[in-house]
């Protein structure tokens, strides 16, 4: 004959056993809550952000072998697929229809958010979301984005990784029962562990998750968010080496004196900024006029025409950076260089309008060095050699143009000081960095995140919309405590009292009165028809549900609910070991409906 007990751990019910829940429930509560727990969810993340790095970089470096057959096509030229050698430089009209195909039908059924550059997605679930960020969004976004860039999307790589290390940070927060503060910490500490991890820039990726993702620099915040990105970084650099990601020449900043040359670029890089901005969306606009199928074959059709640009520019393969790293190596002529600004624009757009998934950030740079190298060469034709060398135009255009399309100066003097690790660049970048976003702000008053939101009809500049439970207290809505049954209580009494009882489930009490949890009538008969004795108590088929309080907000409350039995939740006194009330659904639903519309 089974056991009661193991009878008990068999039942379907989302709340487990108190002698498996119990310690379980305390160690949670002690990460939701605590300090020192949250130090550990935090080294949690960047741990898992760093691995997920790992993880990510080696997919686009799988399949751009597998696509083109080089390590970086970007940089190969006009040169056939080894793969099928019969097709000659024809072979990218293809690569990104196949690819296509394939991230296409995943997204559109697994993961919408997954399409398109990623990060508004994040700052949306942070500002309006409570952080939430579905789990399989991480996965989703590491095979499309990897699928994309490898085939030839023109994207980047911060994009995906900061949505798969938000959503890996959410996941976390929520197995571990976080509330909605810390939840968007996590999803920020995920976000920052991602990017130092990817991009070996442990202080970028701190910066860009508290001035893009959280929009603050709270003391406890900034601690937290070092952790995993430290966290990140180290398992990062264990993986790929302790060298920057992108490989500069030696190089020394211009005199104080050319600040001038500096400023003007400044100025241009903005405008250039906005202006890749504006083009990205109309694009997508127009791509969205254009398309009259499936949303899943989207991608696959539209990558013939990025199969076109690719056909003319194979520069505009993947990412970019070996082609980035000859711009700032002074390797091209200043017409040159604008063909590879414009075409950078365009394919980024394209990728990005015909349902591609990856990053506008690794674009921004690279049209940055583009600009900033014709800036320094024209400067040279125009003043001599005194100008300083054409590197230190391309490095300072790459921040400057980023901070005009994302309006992140600190992220983006941070991120370039950590590329370069020469000091001397500090001025000039700082000068041009600062009038690139001052100049991208006149213009208008949206980034290339927040734009992106705002079409949709979502302003983050606004506050939140009130909730309808706003104000709203457990103690407000909850019904009186039914009542308790005994500890002592048998199986048969139980199961008579439940009969009868309003929501098919009863709180248990111990000898002394305190709350030992609820048995359902669920429980009961699955004991009772395993073959259980009638007379065994009904202490062994008590569960321990999450803990709600009466003073606490309704809002907060409602997850709680969601997630539990449809007999609702106990409501615990001040003392944690009484009862104070119960909650259930229907309790809610009067309450939205007796609040002012």
């Amino acid at each position: 004959m089974p056991s009661v007990q193991g009878a008990a751990r068999r039942i379907p019910s989302p709340l487990l056993p108190v002698p498996n829940r119990r310690g379980l429930n305390r160690l949670l509560d002690t990460l939701a809550t605590g300090r020192g727990g949250l130090v550990v969810l935090a080294l949690a993340i960047g741990a898992g952000a760093g691995g997920g790095a790992i993880v990510f970089r080696w997919l686009i470096t799988t399949f751009t072998h597998l696509f083109s057959g080089h390590a970086d096509y970007s940089a190969a030229g006009h040169v056939a697929n080894p793969h099928v050698p019969a097709l000659g430089m024809w072979f990218v009209l293809l690569t990104p229809v196949v690819a296509g195909l394939i991230y296409g039908p995943l997204v559109y059924k697994f993961a919408p958010e997954a399409r398109g550059h990623g990060v508004p997605e994040v700052m949306y679930a942070v500002a309006r979301k409570g952080g939430r960020i579905a789990p399989q969004v991480a996965v989703v976004k590491s095979l499309a984005s990897a699928l994309c860039i490898g085939s030839g999307g023109s994207v980047g790589r911060e994009g995906p990784i900061v949505q798969i290390g938000s959503a890996l940070g959410s996941t976390v927060g929520r197995v571990a029962g976080a509330g909605e503060d810390r939840m968007r910490l996590l999803v920020a500490c995920g976000a920052a562990g991602g990017i130092a991890a990817t991009f070996n820039a442990p202080l970028a990726g701190v910066f860009f998750a508290m001035e893009l993702i959280l929009t603050s620099f709270a003391a406890e915040g900034f601690g937290m968010i070092v952790l995993s990105s430290v966290t990140a970084s180290v398992i990062g650099r264990a993986a790929f080496g302790n060298v920057p990601f992108l490989t500069l020449p030696p190089f020394h900043a211009a005199q104080v004196s050319q600040l001038v040359l500096f400023a003007a670029l400044g100025v241009g890089a903005g405008i250039a900024g906005v202006a890749f901005s504006r083009i990205l969306y109309l694009i997508e606009d127009a791509c969205d006029w254009a398309w009259r199928w499936p949303e899943w074959a989207r991608p696959a059709v539209g990558g013939l025409l990025l199969g076109a640009v690719l056909l003319v520019l194979p520069e505009m393969y993947g990412v970019g950076y070996p082609v980035l790293e000859n711009a700032v190596a002074g390797k091209y002529a200043i017409g040159f260089l604008l063909a590879l600004l414009a075409g950078k624009v365009v394919a980024t757009s394209l990728t990005i309008g015909i349902g591609g998934s990856g990053g506008v950030f690794a674009p921004s740079l690279f049209m940055g060095a583009m600009a900033g190298s014709a800036f320094g060469l024209a400067a040279h034709d125009v003043f001599g050699s005194t100008v300083g060398p054409v590197g230190s135009y391309a490095l300072v255009g790459m921040g400057a143009v980023f901070a005009g399309a994302a309006r992140a100066p600190i992220t983006a003097v941070v991120i370039m000081f950590e590329l370069t690790g020469e000091y001397s660049i500090i001025l000039p970048l700082m000068a041009a960095i600062v009038l690139a976003t001052l100049t991208s702000k006149a213009i208008t008053g949206d980034t290339i995140y927040t734009l992106k939101l705002r079409r949709r009809g979502i302003d983050l500049s606004t506050p939140a919309p009130t909730s309808p439970f706003a104000g709203i207290t457990v103690a407000e809505v909850m019904e009186p405590v039914p009542a308790a049954l005994p500890a002592a209580t048998s199986l048969s009494q139980a199961a008579d009292a439940l009969a009868i009882s309003r929501h098919g489930a009863l709180p248990v009490t111990d000898d002394d009165g305190s709350f030992l949890g609820i048995a359902s009538a669920q429980a009961v008969a699955e004991v009772l028809s395993e073959g259980g004795r009638d007379d065994e108590p009904v202490r062994e088929v008590v569960s321990a549900p999450k803990p709600v309080h009466a003073e606490s907000d309704l809002a907060e409350a409602l997850a709680d609910l969601v997630a539990a039995a449809p007999s609702g939740l106990p409501v615990l006194d001040e003392t944690g070991t009484g009862l104070s009330g119960w909650i259930t659904h229907q309790a809610v639903l009067l309450a939205v409906h007796r609040s002012p519309a």
